[in-house]
């Protein structure tokens, strides 16, 4: 996902226990999302921001983003 900031939103970053708790998802559903190799493979869903050598975590406003999509399609069906 391209999404840029606005400059005067704070830039939050989500840790992955985080994310599970605000989609419901599961460590490997999300693991799965961002392998384009799983049939869970998702083009859409927010990749991980490297943060150190061992730690990442995820833009607060591209998962919300990805979430109104998810709503969105809802909505059309």
């Amino acid at each position: 996902m391209n999404q840029q900031a606005n400059i005067s939103d704070p830039i939050i970053i989500l840790r992955l226990k985080e994310v599970m708790a605000r989609t419901g998802l599961s460590r490997s559903t999300i693991y799965g999302k961002l392998d384009s190799n799983s049939t869970q493979y998702d083009p859409d869903f927010p990749s991980p921001l490297k943060l150190g050598r061992l730690s990442v975590g995820y833009v607060q406003s591209e998962l919300n983003s990805w979430i109104q999509m998810m709503i969105n399609k809802r909505d059309l069906k």
